[in-house]
């Protein structure tokens, strides 16, 4: 299995030690985890994301005056 060697300063390495004792895991898995959410963090964000743009412009039609002003059809804003 791959693994890496992560630097860190002194001061980063106590802060990290501290985090994954509070979680009562190892460093190891501590760290494997965090990278492990990060990656599930940004693909959760991009299909959240998606969603809205599917949904945007029927929203932007159910709701017309939640609308951002500069958004609105000619960037006027309305009455």
């Amino acid at each position: 299995m791959p693994s890496l060697n992560v630097p860190f300063t002194d001061e980063e390495l106590e802060g990290v030690r501290a985090a994954a004792a509070a979680e009562g895991k190892s460093l190891k898995q501590y760290l494997h985890d965090l990278g492990v959410r990060e990656m599930q963090r940004k693909q959760f964000v991009a299909g959240a994301s998606a969603w809205a743009d599917r949904l945007r412009d029927e929203f932007d039609d159910a709701f017309p005056d939640e609308v951002p002003s500069a958004e609105r059809q000619g960037g006027t804003a309305a009455a």
